[in-house]
């Protein structure tokens, strides 16, 4: 095992809502720079487990140690190291694609925020529309807007909720290069939510397989494959889904 300490460590964290636990016993850890997909159907416990990540939800048990420091007690000395991007979470409807950025830019302390702008907005294809209010962007625009927001400081941890959701083909392709390319540039860590098999499989080092709020597999997308004889990450998927497993026990994410 690496004596660097991971971005991310995760010791069993569990979340319920009442009598549901969304989230039970849940424990992986995500080596620096590398990219991590948390998989599983609706209702696995992704999302609550990267809000959990993200400090906007207060674990019920567990524990999370983000770049070090221990979320419960510390949290506020990593969040400007830390972003989220995800085109279900709406921007402010009235204010325009720059003002929105304007505004995050500065909550986050960005240097030279207007640069900034201007340099994503090139990168992801936004320079035509930083003019227009938010609420007259198009679903797939909206996803290039908020990826743009949550790139704007740099951050050493992203945290992704289905980053190419409502993009065509050919663009969710470019996002997924630029992704690769900063996390190349900048050495970042990426955790990502995703129902997209060959995104996953082309980003991911490492793939935790969630169901019902538990862990139910995890490893690299060619060793899923081989560990459940199969030919690709979505024959995977939907055996965990269906709750087919191989007999042996998880794997520990490294």
């Amino acid at each position: 095992m690496s004596s660097v300490e991971p971005a991310v460590q995760v010791t069993g964290l569990g979340k319920t809502f009442g009598t549901v636990r969304a989230v039970e016993e849940v424990s992986f850890r995500v080596p620096r720079g590398s990219t991590t997909a948390l998989l599983g159907p609706n209702g696995a416990g992704k999302t609550t487990t990267l809000a959990m990540l993200l400090g906007l939800m207060t674990p019920s048990a567990g524990e999370i140690r983000v770049l070090g420091e221990d979320m419960g007690r510390h949290r506020y000395r990593v969040l400007g190291r830390m972003n989220y991007a995800s085109p279900y979470t709406d921007l402010p409807q009235r204010l325009t694609v720059r003002e929105n950025l304007m505004v995050y830019g500065r909550l986050y302390g960005v240097r030279d925020l207007p640069a900034r702008i201007r340099a994503l907005a090139a990168e992801l294809d936004l320079e035509a529309h930083l003019q227009r209010p938010y609420r007259n962007m198009s679903a797939g625009q909206r996803t290039r807007v908020a990826l743009a927001k949550g790139l704007l400081n740099e951050p050493e941890l992203l945290l992704l909720d289905e980053p190419t959701a409502s993009l065509d083909p050919d663009t969710a392709d470019r996002v997924r290069g630029w992704l690769e390319a900063y996390r190349t540039r900048s050495g970042a860590t990426i955790v990502l939510a995703s129902h997209n098999m060959p995104e996953v499989t082309r980003l991911c080092d490492q793939v935790v397989m969630m169901r019902a709020g538990r862990i139910v597999d995890t490893g690299t997308p060619a060793a899923l494959i081989r560990r459940y004889g199969r030919q690709n990450l979505e024959e995977v998927f939907l055996d965990v889904a269906r709750q087919v497993t191989t007999g042996a026990p998880p794997h520990d994410v490294p």
